[in-house]
């Protein structure tokens, strides 16, 4: 009973540190590049599937997405990513124009933000009218298990 009742108490000391040092061991700064330039790459006049799929690597298959005033919801769903790539999909390669600059980035805690400038001309494929864009994008990121699980994105 001693046995166990040490081996258990062990593990809750030990699990802790475990955890913290899988957490610190994440390269905030690497991912969050690499992220950036997926992103960008999907935005991009000859954006393609592949593309796309490898955006698509950085998030959990229940990605929560928020985009105001578009999405208000921040849900996780189990199909969230299967829905993020129909979105994606049909606007894909829209753009006859792109550019992104990262203007600033922070992290900690499972939790990275992101702000940057974006500019891009384009057609809308539902009404064919140009679109124009020229603002800043501020995006925070949960993270979990080395992946992004909700994007809450705000834009003007």
């Amino acid at each position: 009973m001693k046995f166990w009742l040490s081996s258990l108490l062990g593990l809750l000391f030990v699990f802790p540190i475990m955890v913290n040092a899988k957490e610190q061991s994440f390269d905030y700064e690497k991912f969050t590049n690499e992220y950036f330039a997926a992103w960008t790459n999907v935005q991009k006049p000859q954006a393609t599937k592949q593309d796309l799929e490898h955006y698509l690597t950085f998030l959990t298959d229940d990605i929560g997405y928020q985009h105001l005033p578009y999405s208000n919801d921040d849900s996780r769903a189990p199909d969230g990513k299967v829905m993020l790539r129909k979105g994606m999909n049909y606007y894909l390669g829209i753009h006859t124009q792109y550019q992104a600059k990262l203007t600033n980035k922070s992290f900690g805690h499972n939790v990275i933000m992101i702000e940057f400038r974006t500019k891009a001309k384009g057609i809308h494929p539902d009404n064919g009218q140009e679109i124009l864009i020229d603002n800043s994008v501020l995006e925070v990121f949960e993270i979990e298990q080395g992946k992004i699980s909700v994007i809450r994105h705000y834009s003007n």
